[in-house]
């Protein structure tokens, strides 16, 4: 297994706070992906590649299978918000991944971060897998730590200010 840190990348899909199955019969899991920009951050995504390599070469050798499915992959090949210019890496975990915020406090579901387009940096560890259901290069989600807001994918937040104050006489005729 090799450790990495995929620092201040953008968190997309995370399923982070309950896990789910996506396939019936299949055990539920925690998992996000994470967005790493193809000109900012050339050199995390080199060290990615080059971290996903090192795992298939110690696995297979000079064997590495041609069809190798591995956890990074092009955002361009996506229809998603943010894919665009990105390398995308996929991480998941049977087991809830530690969640923090800038000084290492646990965060919370209901403190509403992290969320899809915020900034993270996340913990995560490549392995290789070769069994009945295929060879391949998987990420397992150990950490996310919340770093700043961005641009929520899917819409923006919605606040209380979408509401008026309600004054003690409007109640009353509120049903009327």
């Amino acid at each position: 297994m090799t450790a990495l840190v995929l620092k201040n990348v953008r968190l997309s899909f995370p399923q982070i706070w309950t896990p789910k199955a996506f396939a019936q019969g299949q055990e539920p899991r925690f998992n996000a992906n994470f967005l790493i920009d193809k000109d900012e951050q050339a050199d995390l995504i080199a060290k990615v590649k080059e971290a996903v390599k090192a795992v298939a070469t110690e696995k297979w050798g000079k064997d590495v299978p041609k069809s190798l499915k591995v956890c990074i992959g092009d955002g361009e090949e996506k229809e998603y918000d943010g894919y665009d210019g990105s390398m995308f890496v996929s991480a998941s975990t049977k087991v809830r991944p530690v969640i923090v915020d800038q000084k290492k406090n646990p965060l919370a579901e209901e403190d509403g971060k992290p969320y899809a387009g915020c900034y993270v940096n996340a913990a995560i560890s490549l392995w290789a897998q070769d069994n009945q259901w295929g060879k391949r290069v998987n990420a397992t989600l150990d950490a996310i730590q919340f770093v700043k807001d961005g641009d929520a994918f899917g819409g923006k937040k919605v606040t209380a200010d979408v509401f008026g104050e309600i004054e003690e006489d409007d109640n009353d005729s509120f049903l009327d």
